[in-house]
């Protein structure tokens, strides 16, 4: 864990997308330090790769833990692609702890169904492909909503040929049956694995559109 910016009651934990087989750099501390500019508290955790469900979930759940013994009262999680089923996971599976919980969720073009057609690396790593229905049942997000769950901020891009816009779509649609606040948005260009967009027309905008809903839901440093 690698604390950035002056400590907060809320804090951002960062998690980098990569397949669940790497972290990819620019989906880190670039990340961290925006949300340090922000305000926040944050810090980019490092989950365990080439590990079979349920190790990344139980690593992240006792990243939370321990953040809130530090001091953290509110805690949001933000995922980039593997990292984003990492934090929709965390933020929706069932079985966590209080000290555990995830008061907000922001997802950038994220894993979020086991069972689309389009297999991934990260469901290949994290599953396996003969894993059951069962399996990829438990470990497909959109399937764990319930009108309990956290608010939600999610992006993509329409041309994203590595995780699917439907990955985004099934989540906001999953959300909106339960009730459970949240945003989504669906830029036309831009290929997977933008990480803050700078200077990518459309999705560029991501963090601005991010920092407004921040605003708007309360979920302020």
């Amino acid at each position: 864990m690698s604390d950035r910016g002056d400590r907060s009651p809320t804090h951002v934990v960062v998690l980098p997308g990569g397949g669940y087989l790497k972290h990819s750099p620019h989906e880190g501390a670039p990340v961290a330090e925006w949300l340090a500019e922000l305000g926040f508290s944050t810090s980019v955790f490092a989950y365990p790769l080439a590990t079979r469900h349920p190790g990344p979930l139980q690593a992240v759940r006792e990243e939370l833990a321990l953040l809130r013994r530090g001091g953290a009262s509110r805690i949001g999680v933000l995922g980039f692609s593997a990292g984003g089923h990492a934090a929709a996971m965390a933020a929706l599976a069932p079985g966590g702890g209080a000290d555990q919980r995830v008061d907000f969720a922001i997802l950038a073009y994220p894993v979020v169904s086991m069972q689309h057609p389009k297999v991934s690396k990260s469901r290949a790593t994290l599953v396996g492909l003969d894993a059951s229905e069962a399996l990829r049942a438990e470990t497909s997000a959109d399937l764990l909503v319930t009108p309990e769950a956290p608010p939600f901020f999610i992006w993509h891009t329409a041309a994203d040929e590595v995780i699917p816009v439907e990955h985004s779509y099934r989540m906001a649609s999953a959300l909106g049956r339960a009730g459970v606040p949240h945003e989504l948005h669906v830029f036309p260009e831009g290929r997977h694995g933008l990480g803050l967009a700078v200077g990518e027309p459309g999705a560029e905008t991501w963090p601005a559109l991010c920092v407004d809903w921040l605003g708007r839901s309360g979920l302020t440093p």
